[in-house]
């Protein structure tokens, strides 16, 4: 049904409450690329309107380091849209200081713990090779 796919890399050795947070923030990373995978705005039964959500689906992957490396190297290979969350980030208080924490970090082999991509099936599916669905 889509010629593309979103999926979202997530480290398996996180605390639960850090997994969730870097999901939620490397989603809106994507939705933020790739505004035309964005769906319609939703209306409820009484007419209010609520914000658009992405068009399709997100796969939630639990990866470890090396899988992690090895999506981030074909991303950029690959030239797929990625959105990244390194470790340093969880000691940040805001935007802003992410981005330097994120500049900071080795061009070629950052400390990610979390990778969101978004791009041709068959890329994003060589890119997430030994990735498995998150339980």
């Amino acid at each position: 049904m889509f010629d593309t796919k979103v999926a979202i890399l997530v480290r398996d050795d996180l605390a639960v409450w850090q997994k969730l947070n870097v999901t939620a923030f490397l989603a809106t990373g994507i939705a933020g690329a790739v505004p035309d995978a964005m769906g319609e705005p939703y209306c409820d039964a009484a007419g209010r309107r609520h914000a658009r959500l992405l068009g399709q689906p997100m796969l939630i992957f639990a990866a470890t380091e090396e899988v992690l490396r090895r999506a981030w190297q074909q991303a950029i290979q690959r030239d797929l849209v990625r959105s990244a969350y390194v470790r340093a980030m969880f000691g940040t208080g805001h935007d802003a200081a992410n981005r330097e924490a994120f500049r900071a970090e080795p061009a070629d082999a950052p400390d990610l713990v979390g990778l969101a991509l978004h791009g041709p099936k068959k890329d994003v599916d060589k890119a997430t090779k030994g990735a498995a669905l998150h339980p």
